[in-house]
């Protein structure tokens, strides 16, 4: 068991990565990645979901039909991703109105359900709620870089915090950071070295 326990928790993080291998969840990784504060939220917004999402599900597997499972799962995952939008609307507003409707978006993004149908199915409750944090972590690692690349060289700051002088801005370097364009090749190229790194290749 502690293998197992080791295995769904570390492999996401790298050698099954949710993002960079199974490339899931990617319009949350380019939407809300602007900033660090933004991808933060995100990342713990949709760890939490999948986790209890997980634990939720895996608990009901033995009595939930196979012909609406989706709708259970739909049901689940809906409630838990109201309950983190309406704390993060009354504790964390100003974060919140930045996220827009990505946070809502969390019911369709594909980590969330494929997890539930690949693994909390078909696993006790104790490891389907570690598998959802697995899962969440492999997100959030990805979430974060893009987060902090796309912040330090497009607004010259870390999370509010200023690293570049004020020339760097001045230049208009930073332009494309900003923009989805600047998402799609920060991932891009982190989805190269990391496929690179572990050796995983697509193959015909």
């Amino acid at each position: 068991m502690a293998t197992s326990i080791k295995k769904v928790i570390v492999d996401p993080l790298s050698e099954n990565n949710p993002i960079t291998v199974q490339i899931l969840g990617i319009c949350s990784s380019l939407a809300v990645t602007t900033q660090v504060d933004t991808a933060f939220a995100m990342s713990v917004g949709l760890t939490l979901v999948t986790a209890f999402s997980n634990l939720v599900i895996s608990a009901m597997r033995n009595f939930i039909p196979s012909k609406i499972r989706i709708i259970i799962e739909l049901a689940v995952v809906s409630t838990l991703v109201i309950v983190t939008d309406q704390i993060l609307r009354a504790y964390f507003f100003e974060l919140s109105r930045q996220m827009s409707v990505f946070v809502g978006l969390i019911i369709t993004n594909c980590i969330v359900m494929g997890r539930l149908e690949a693994f909390a199915l078909q696993n006790p409750p104790g490891i389907s709620f570690l598998d959802g944090i697995g899962n969440g972590l492999g997100y959030s690692a990805i979430l974060m870089t893009v987060g902090s690349i796309r912040e330090i060289l497009g607004k010259g700051s870390w999370g509010g915090i200023v690293l570049m002088p004020q020339s760097y801005m001045d230049h208009g370097l930073n332009g494309l950071m900003v923009l989805a364009p600047g998402a799609f090749l920060c991932l891009g190229l982190i989805i190269w070295i990391q496929r690179t790194l572990i050796k995983k290749y697509e193959t015909d």
